[in-house]
């Protein structure tokens, strides 16, 4: 079926953002059908099943549109030497006309500045512009517009976001240098005094230890928060990015600890003291064992701090009083969520759609009722918050020495069944899935089975969902990469019940996005790193150089045509530059062969003609790096006897010798660790992703001749 076929359909799609086409990783344009059409605007709450259907949904959208003399949300960049302009629209029986105008700028510090006069849209033309009151300065803003007098007066509200030209860029920050910093999955992290998880204390040592060795920065996963609680542990899918996870809290770190002796009384029991001992064992995390063992010392230290400093004019009661008003109702309908969860989980499960009705709204009267009624397991969830970021604002002073600090991940999506889509009402899309189109990766494509957000909705609420996120993923950040960068232009829809096969893009508003995104970097002074491998389009690459974000570049991808490895010279001038991902093996794993060993026992690689095919390709692929770091003269041992710590030395010597600005080394790589941390694609029924730890403490490995020898030549690299 074609436009001509359908020509409502096609046009209602494009006005709401879905792609007519895309070009795959083999350069194919692969056109978007009609089904998909139908569903991708259903799964939006628009009826496009029959011809007539879309052409009233599309009448509709033309109506209200029209029915505005300006936008809801206006975002513009500041341009130098040309002066911001509003950009207003009157109905067609208004146009040709001289009408008054009154228009009023509110700017952030609640100070008010107008401009009135009289203004004619000519005739044909569909919109016209107005100076405004005042050049406003970067930030957020409120706009009204008063067009007409009397009675036929008409009044438009609008936000107003006013963005700096960029980010903070490398440049700024690194004064032309090139660095080196570390990263890992701070789960995985190892003390020998820890609970069975990388924590807070973890990352206040990793902090240390990369002053100890000039480091730049220290990279961690995303800390948003999960369930803890069987499959849902992925830092990637996780219940809320907007608040963090309370597993990281470092028991011993508390000021509640001195002040509490059921919690000593607990920490000291026999019981204790052997679960924990288990815990540290492991080798992998154990989080319903680790959350057993920390929630009955959390529930002690919130009595302590609720008797002692809730409500009260001491230090910490009043920190944590300008916690809560700077979180505002999120943080409440957060701990409202958790808490509901613990209340209705045993009877309905933990995902709010099998709620009773009632809970599904956090507005409703009954949610209400249900805060009235459990205002103490509230409250606690909330100081959890305060404290746990309070030790990242810690672990963040702890790195201050550092050129850029910490280094934070912000994941794509949020759980469908977690807490985001249930406080957002209507912004999260309950009819589909993001996920990605077939490639060489996946031949049947991905769903990652995150909801994706209404981009139209995410407007038209002037982008506060947008803004919280960054917010809180900027915070206590010297800088932050952004997973799948891509999806702030345009990101892949899987309808409901449907094949990866079956979806199409659609559109994000990717220009307000950035701005936001450049506004929030200068505000929170750090540098942005974009996610940007695998299938882009080819506008992605300049739209992350305009506005001063460093894109990621990674050895394993850093290939020609025909298989040889690309020399250290002709890697990006503007990206951060790493051996790998959390999705590829460590170096060691790599050259061992060892996740082919797993995804073959995963069921990932069928028989042993692809198992063997897949060995093959991995022996091509170990014979080109070497011949690379050979001709790079980046090998001690030219024959490369011992892979470690040989070979992740030679790797990071020619890292070190590329024009990136910034290069990114694994923790993973530097301890010799062979296991992935995630397959893709593979459910942790059959490999434990998210959870595996370091094989030493981080005090050891500090200590460890050969974890000095892997970092190879990054010496250059230091201040």
């Amino acid at each position: 079926m074609t436009a001509l076929d359908r020509p409502a359909l096609h046009a209602l799609a494009e006005r709401q953002g879905v792609l007519s086409s895309y070009v795959d990783i083999g350069g194919v344009t692969c056109p978007t059908n009609d089904e998909s059409r139908v569903a991708i605007l259903a799964a939006m709450g628009i009826d496009a099943s029959s011809e007539a259907a879309a052409m009233q949904a599309l009448k509709e959208a033309e109506r209200r549109s029209n029915g505005r003399a300006i936008d809801p949300v206006i975002v513009q960049r500041v341009r130098r030497h040309r002066p911001l302009r509003l950009r207003y629209r009157l109905p067609p029986r208004e146009r040709g006309r001289q009408v008054t105008y009154r228009l009023e700028l509110e700017d952030e510090s609640g100070e008010t500045h107008a401009v009135e006069g009289r203004t004619r849209l000519r005739r044909g033309a569909e919109a016209a512009t107005l100076p405004l009151p005042v050049e406003p300065a970067p930030g957020y803003h409120r706009l009204r517009l008063e067009l007409g007098s009397g009675a036929e007066a008409t009044v438009n509200h609008s936000s107003l976001i006013v963005c700096p030209g960029s980010c903070v860029t490398a440049r700024e920050i690194l004064n032309g240098r090139r660095r080196f910093g570390i990263w890992t999955h701070l789960y995985s992290a190892r003390r020998s005094d820890d609970w069975g998880v990388g924590d807070m204390g973890a990352l206040r040592a990793l902090a240390d230890w990369a002053r100890e060795i000039d480091a730049a920065f220290v990279g961690i996963n995303p800390l948003h928060a999960t369930r803890n609680l069987g499959a849902d542990i992925s830092p990637y899918s996780p219940v809320s990015r907007l608040f963090r996870n309370i597993v990281y809290i470092d028991i011993q770190q508390v000021p509640e600890l001195k002040e509490c002796p059921e919690a000593r009384s607990l920490l000291e029991s026999t019981t204790h003291r052997d679960a924990l001992a288990t815990l540290r064992g492991r080798s992998h995390v154990d989080y319903e064992g680790v959350m057993a063992a920390k929630r009955p010392v959390f529930r002690a230290f919130y009595h302590t701090f609720a008797r002692g400093h809730r409500g009260r004019d001491t230090e910490r009661g009043q920190a944590y009083a300008r916690f809560l008003a700077g979180k505002g109702e999120q943080l409440t309908d957060f701990a409202t969520f958790v808490a509901l969860s613990d209340h209705l989980g045993p009877a309905h499960g933990p995902d709010w759609r099998n709620w009773p009705a009632a809970y599904s709204d956090p507005r409703s009267t009954e949610v209400a009722a249900f805060r009235r009624q459990h205002q103490e397991e509230i409250d606690e969830q909330r100081y959890l918050q305060f404290e746990l970021d309070r030790q990242l604002a810690a672990a963040s002073s702890a790195a201050s020495e550092l050129t850029i600090g910490l280094y934070g991940d912000l994941a794509i999506g949020s759980a469908a069944s977690g807490c985001d889509p249930w406080m957002f009402p209507g912004l999260f899309v309950q009819g589909a899935t993001v996920g990605a189109p077939p490639d060489d990766y996946s031949l049947e494509g991905q769903d990652w089975s995150l909801p994706p957000i209404d981009p139209a909705r995410l407007r038209s609420d002037a982008y506060r969902y947008w803004i919280l996120l960054l917010r809180s993923a900027l915070e206590h950040m010297g800088a932050l990469r952004i997973d799948h960068v891509m999806g702030l232009l345009r990101q892949y829809w899987v309808p409901a019940n449907r094949s990866p096969t079956e979806g199409a893009y659609v559109r994000y508003p990717a220009e307000d996005l950035l701005g936001i995104l450049a506004l929030e970097s200068r505000r929170h002074g750090a540098l942005i790193i974009g996610e940007d491998l695998g299938t882009v389009p080819r506008v992605l690459p300049g739209l992350l150089q305009r506005w001063g974000i460093l894109s990621s570049r990674v050895l394993y991808f850093e290939r020609d045509h025909r298989g040889s490895y690309r020399p250290s010279r002709r890697y990006s001038r503007r990206a951060l530059v790493t051996a790998n991902t959390h999705d590829h093996p460590p170096l060691a794993g790599f050259w061992s062969g060892r996740d082919l060993e797993l995804r073959r026992q995963a069921g990932n690689i069928g028989d042993d003609v692809d198992a063997s095919a897949a060995a093959e390709e991995r022996e091509r692929d170990r014979c080109a790096l070497v011949r690379r770091l050979r001709r790079e003269g980046c090998l001690r041992d030219p024959e490369l006897a011992s892979p470690y710590p040989d070979l992740c030395a030679g790797v990071h010597t020619m890292l070190s010798r590329t024009p990136a600005p910034l290069v990114g080394v694994w923790l993973d790589d530097l301890a010799g660790e062979t296991d992935p941390v995630n397959l893709p694609g593979i459910g942790l029924d059959r490999y434990p992703s998210w959870s595996r730890r370091l094989p030493a403490a981080l005090e050891d490995l500090r200590r460890d001749p050969r974890v000095h020898a892997a970092l190879g030549g990054l010496a250059q690299r230091r201040r």
